[in-house]
């Protein structure tokens, strides 16, 4: 093998087509683009969702639901997590500093505490919300509740 011998593989280059060079380049007049009507113009652009006039998809479909704009979106947290979280660090009091250091929560996350699981361990804890599973199962130990 030589270096003026080497070629590209078969078929893997092609000529650029050179479009509106006029009428002995075989791509002069309307340059591929067909006679007339919208596509042939310079400019053209169809809309988004265009279906050739058939009544496209999204006014096919019915408009529903809505977006509550008042929504308050909390990180749920159960129990069983709390007890692990004092149990790993030897924690009395549980609020929001401690679970974004433990990494369950982002600082501007609102939390909210369910009641998956047992509490065996005394905690008084800081959130949010509380559901009320959660609640009793935290003031049956002997913890507190606390309302941010």
């Amino acid at each position: 093998m030589k270096l003026h011998t080497l070629k590209p593989a078969a078929g893997s280059v092609k000529t650029r087509k050179r479009i509106g060079r006029g009428p002995g380049s075989g791509l002069g007049g309307t340059s591929t683009r067909g006679h007339k009507g919208a596509k042939q113009r310079s400019g053209y652009s169809k809309k988004i969702g265009f279906e050739g006039g058939q009544m496209p998809l999204q006014r096919r479909l019915p408009k529903f639901g809505f977006k509550n704009i008042n929504r308050v979106e909390y990180k749920a947290i159960n129990i069983d997590t709390l007890q692990a979280l004092a149990e790993a660090k030897n924690l009395e009091k549980i609020g929001m500093e401690e679970l974004i250091a433990a990494g369950f929560v982002s600082a501007n996350q609102k939390v909210k505490i369910l009641g998956t699981g047992t509490l065996t361990k005394k905690v008084d804890v800081t959130a949010h919300a509380f559901s009320k599973t959660a609640e009793a199962a935290i003031v049956a130990v002997g913890g507190t509740v606390t309302k941010l």
